[in-house]
C-alpha cells in the first residue's frame, strides 16, 4: 500500500510535471523528452492499475483460520535435505514476492509446487533443472 501511496502522490505529479516542461520545447512529434515522459507515464499507469488490482483481490486472515498441518502457501517451512544433511527454511510466497536470498520461494517453483500440501514427517521429492532432490518435512509455521 505504501508503494501505491508513492506512485500516486509522488511519482504521478513528476511525470505529468516533466510532460508539460517536455511540451514547452515545441513540436511534440520529434520531441524526445515529451516521448520518453509519456512512456514513463504509461508504464508508471500500469504500475498503479496492477497494484490497485492485487490490492481489490487481496484476502486478509485471521490466525485460526491458518492451518499448519500441511504446507500453503505463507507457510514457513522447515526441511532437511536427504542427501546433504542440511536443513533448510523457505517461506512460500508469490511470484512477485519471491527472493531466494531471503528464504522466500515462489510457489510456482519446482521446489514451491513440490512443497505444497505436504505435512510434517513426509518426504518431498521434487524434479529441479539439476536433478531430483529429496526433502523432508521438519516443521510448518506461520508466522
Amino acid at each position: 500500500m505504501e508503494e501505491l501511496k508513492h506512485l500516486k502522490t509522488v511519482e504521478r505529479p513528476k511525470i505529468i510535471e516533466r510532460i508539460s516542461t517536455a511540451r514547452d520545447f515545441g513540436d511534440l512529434k520529434e520531441n524526445a523528452e515529451y516521448a520518453a515522459a509519456k512512456e514513463r507515464q504509461s508504464m508508471l499507469e500500469n504500475k498503479i492499475m496492477e497494484l490497485e488490482d492485487k490490492l481489490a483481490r487481496a484476502v486478509v486472515l485471521d490466525d485460526k483460520d491458518i492451518r499448519t498441518d500441511k504446507a500453503y502457501f505463507g507457510a514457513t517451512v522447515t526441511l532437511k535435505d536427504l542427501e546433504t544433511e542440511e536443513t533448510l527454511e523457505y517461506t512460500l510466497v508469490s511470484t512477485a514476492e519471491a527472493d531466494f536470498d531471503q528464504g522466500k520461494i515462489s510457489v510456482e517453483s519446482p521446489v514451491g509446487k513440490g512443497l505444497l500440501g505436504k505435512a510434517v514427517g513426509e518426504i518431498a521429492e521434487i524434479a529441479i533443472p539439476a536433478g531430483m532432490v529429496r526433502y523432508e518435512i521438519l516443521n510448518i509455521s506461520v508466522e
